[in-house]
């Protein structure tokens, strides 16, 4: 097994952040499965967006969770790809755009 800063057998212990702390824990594990729930969003496409957001926000215990539920919701591999790059050209866009700030202040130091 390949050893990383990160163990997958962590992601089964999600749940014990509310030993410290009950009833923040509580709500936010009660917000968390909410926001999962069937609405105007099939819990398929919030798994495909869950995706999305692990990949961008670069968090191993989300990828591997959400890439299970995909598989298990019939999301295809294919579906998982197009959706990865919809979020890494979200983030790309964000960083790039933050560069007019830069441009800006540029500008005003130039003056």
């Amino acid at each position: 097994m390949q050893k990383t800063y990160y163990d997958p057998a962590d992601l089964k212990k999600f749940g014990k952040i509310s030993d410290w702390n009950q009833e923040l824990g509580d709500k936010f594990f009660d917000y968390y499965s909410r926001v999962f729930e069937e609405g105007t969003l099939s819990a398929r496409e919030k798994s495909l967006i869950a995706l999305a957001v692990a990949h961008t926000e670069q968090c191993p215990y989300c990828i591997d969770a959400y890439t299970q539920d995909g598989l298990q919701r019939g999301i295809t591999k294919e579906e998982m790809m197009e959706a990865l790059h919809v979020g890494a050209a979200i983030k790309g866009g964000a960083t790039l755009v933050h560069g007019v700030q830069m441009m800006n202040k540029v500008n005003k130091l130039e003056m």
